[in-house]
């Protein structure tokens, strides 16, 4: 599993661990990363995917999954991701059609 937010693309940085006598040696600073189901309206069913604590509470801001994953770009999402948006972006527009 890679450390990297689906949603986002926040993943690993590298950096050093620095002594009170100025030595350095490497490290990594991770994501905060949680497994979390989400629930996706426009489809009716819940979606379990890895994201940062951020993330999380982008989409809750933006209200709810499927408004943050209409909105965000392509470049950062994950491959799941993306077959998500497009799912739900399909489903939106078959729903709107029925409606009028």
């Amino acid at each position: 599993m890679a450390r990297r937010c689906e949603l986002t693309g926040k993943g690993v940085l590298t950096g050093n661990n620095v002594s009170h006598a100025k030595r350095r040696t490497k490290r990594r600073f991770l994501p905060n990363l949680c497994n979390v189901t989400l629930q996706s309206e426009a489809l009716k069913k819940p979606v379990r995917l890895t994201v940062s604590a951020n993330a999380l509470r982008s989409v809750e801001h933006r209200g709810g999954l499927d408004a943050f994953l209409l909105k965000a770009g392509e470049e950062d999402l994950s491959l799941k991701a993306k077959r998500l948006k497009r799912e739900i972006a399909k489903a939106q527009s078959t729903q709107t059609a029925a409606a009028s």
